[in-house]
């Protein structure tokens, strides 16, 4: 079988980006938080927080106990993402045909014939730029095979800094002290049904046939995996994305009471809305949800004329909101979202005869505000749904999901550009 995939994983990366940035982060345990609280979860952690038995998702509270002296660091969403862009850029330079899997993962095509030697050596190539160009701290963990999987696979089995080949001599030997849920694509859900199988180890999944993974996955998805986990070559597959745009947020304190939920719900909507026009999407429904600090949840759908139009949007979020049933107004709101869903492309959409005129002016209506808001910063110019929430619901970041600063925040590329007014000068003073 021919070594046709790399994967590079970074390590610990949130952490590793500050330690990087903050030399006085270096070689201690180190936590990333959404935010300075004492109740948050670490969003990341270091690899020293790691090797002392911490993992992702501790509390801050539970994390300084097993901890002593772990510095709990703020998530900077902008820079992990500016460092991811230029990591990508480092990859790509040595192997172009790369696939970003999250912004601590890249996988890359390796359309070479390459020997096991000349797979390592580009290995140690990368990892070599990468200290150079972008800086030591930023450890990763390569696995490279036939297949994208087994290269994913290989990538998680030696870290920190590690480096695993997997080639036809290897498989299934390196794989046996696996278990089916390290595999990527074996969710608990496969996993279960894996279990009344009988298939509970890796040696079992190496050995079912091809027509029993297709039962278990109950689709064509099985026969994929199983061809993936035997050395067939096929090409990246994961869930279908871009089904729907959508933000959260944890309301803070202050805020969990209806009128400012609702004005955080518009901040989130407009967020959503400045996404789905620059994917150039078009929106078939919204939808609104809330869960309460008693465990209720609320949550409802809206269908519209596929639109990118904030204005209906907000209309739309204020029904969605007014026909909540009453019981619900009497309780504390937790966590509040927006998404919108049945979305097609901008050049699939037919404006409705009788608002063509209306939804053109519109789109260059929201098309200038965008501009003013990606020039001078969020919120420069916003809907008045959204009053008193502008500072709600900042940019946060996911392993799965890359957020654009120049849509969320701010588009750097706009520096200088705007000149200052130059103040007039003073006056000569007159002469006598």
């Amino acid at each position: 079988m021919a070594l046709r995939y790399l994967t590079i994983d970074f390590n610990s990366f949130f952490a590793s980006v500050e330690q990087q940035e903050r030399p006085e982060l270096r070689g201690k345990p180190v936590g990333i938080v959404p935010v300075l609280a004492e109740t948050t979860g670490c969003v990341a952690v270091s690899i020293e927080a790691k090797q002392l038995g911490l993992t992702r998702n501790a509390r801050v509270a539970d994390a300084r106990r097993l901890c002593p002296g772990i510095v709990i660091v703020e998530a900077r969403p902008e820079t992990y993402i500016n460092y991811h862009r230029r990591l990508k850029d480092v990859i790509a330079s040595l192997v172009p045909d790369i696939e970003v899997q999250s912004i601590d993962e890249v996988t890359a095509h390796l359309h070479e014939m390459l020997s096991r030697a000349e797979a390592e050596t580009l290995a140690k190539q990368i990892k070599a730029r990468i200290v150079r160009e972008v800086g030591p701290l930023l450890r990763s963990s390569i696995g490279i095979a036939p297949t994208w999987l087994l290269a994913k696979a290989a990538s998680d089995m030696q870290k920190p800094d590690g480096l695993v080949i997997l080639d036809d001599e290897d498989i299934p030997a390196k794989l046996l002290h696996l278990k089916p849920g390290d595999i990527a694509g074996i969710g608990p859900n496969i996993q279960r049904r894996l279990g009344e199988h009988g298939i509970t180890t890796m040696a079992q999944l190496y050995a079912a046939t091809m027509a029993e993974f297709r039962g278990i996955w109950q689709s064509v998805r099985g026969e994929q995996m199983w061809r993936l986990l035997h050395g067939e070559d096929l090409p990246y597959f994961e869930q279908k994305t871009g089904r729907s745009i959508g933000h959260g947020h944890v309301l803070p304190p202050a805020k969990r009471n209806h009128p400012d939920a609702l004005a955080v719900l518009h901040r989130l909507l407009q967020k959503a809305a400045m996404r789905l026009r620059h994917s150039k999407l078009c929106a078939g429904a919204l939808s609104a949800a809330v869960e309460y600090t008693d465990k209720s949840h609320w949550s409802d759908e809206m269908r519209l004329t596929e639109t990118q139009d904030t204005l209906r949007l907000t209309h739309t979020l204020n029904e969605l909101w007014r026909r909540r049933p009453e019981k619900f107004s009497r309780r504390t709101p937790l966590r509040i979202g927006v998404h919108l869903t049945g979305l097609i492309d901008l050049k699939m959409h037919t404006p409705d005869l009788f608002e063509e005129q209306t939804e053109k002016a519109r789109g260059k209506l929201f098309e200038a505000v965008d501009h003013l808001n990606k020039v001078l910063g969020k919120n420069t110019v916003y809907l008045g749904g959204a009053h008193g929430a502008t500072e709600d619901a900042p940019m946060r970041i996911a392993f799965t999901r890359i957020p654009e600063p120049e849509i969320e925040e701010i588009d750097r590329s706009y520096e200088g550009r705007l000149k200052k007014l130059k103040k007039p000068a003073a006056p000569e003073p007159e002469a006598w």
